[in-house]
């Protein structure tokens, strides 16, 4: 039976005018591999707020009931994709991008300080390295809004009917310009494509 995957990217937010995980999202829509062939796919680009996960997220789920999550989201200060696995109770006193700012520094008051995001993590690490772009296991999705998606996600995962995995990959600041001599090399939009394809196709062949 074919698997429905959700696969999720951000528009910009405060101090990231440019988001790389709407675009990648948008060629991710584009590929076709036999691996994929059989396989639904659901795409969301979320306003960088927390309105917009509360609102969105279930709304999404209710309507296409996705065996899996694939969430992508902007670490500005990582240098290389970041697979997390685990989602913290605790929220940033930023603003969002429509300059909201939530009133509380956890997420579920009386909630477990940290929750496990259901999904094959090593696995994934190693489809991501194997198509030649570098990757870790992350314990700390931050404090801003891809840790609260993390947390929304595995909230719903661990619900009756809900997904059975909730993936959520960081991907750093990609190159946007020709490299000058002597500088470290940035991961292209090209590079983070390809890595999100193997994930893809992980999540694909585990659910």
């Amino acid at each position: 039976m074919a698997a429905t995957i959700l696969v999720t990217g951000f528009g910009p937010f405060p101090g990231a005018p440019f988001n790389p995980t709407g675009p990648l999202v948008e060629r991710l829509a584009r590929l076709r591999r036999l691996a994929l062939a059989n396989e639904k796919f659901v795409l969301h680009i979320f306003p960088t707020s927390y309105a917009a996960v509360d609102r969105d997220l279930p709304k999404l789920i209710e309507r296409h009931k996705p065996d899996a999550l694939l969430m992508f989201g902007l670490a500005p200060r990582a240098r290389t994709l970041r697979i997390e696995t685990r989602a913290r109770n605790t929220v940033s006193l930023l603003p969002d991008a429509g300059g909201i700012a939530l009133r509380r520094l956890t997420i579920a008051a009386g909630g477990p300080a940290a929750l496990a995001m259901p999904a094959p993590a090593r696995r994934l690490l190693a489809a991501v390295r194997a198509a030649g772009v570098p990757a870790t296991l992350s314990r700390d999705a931050g404090r801003y809004l891809c840790n609260y998606l993390c947390w929304r996600a595995a909230e719903a995962a661990g619900k009756k009917g809900g997904p059975r995995l909730a993936v959520f990959v960081h991907v750093p600041k990609i190159a946007r310009t020709a490299r000058r001599p002597g500088k470290r090399r940035k991961l292209t939009l090209g590079d983070l494509t390809r890595a999100g394809a193997a994930v893809l196709v992980a999540v694909a062949c585990h659910v």
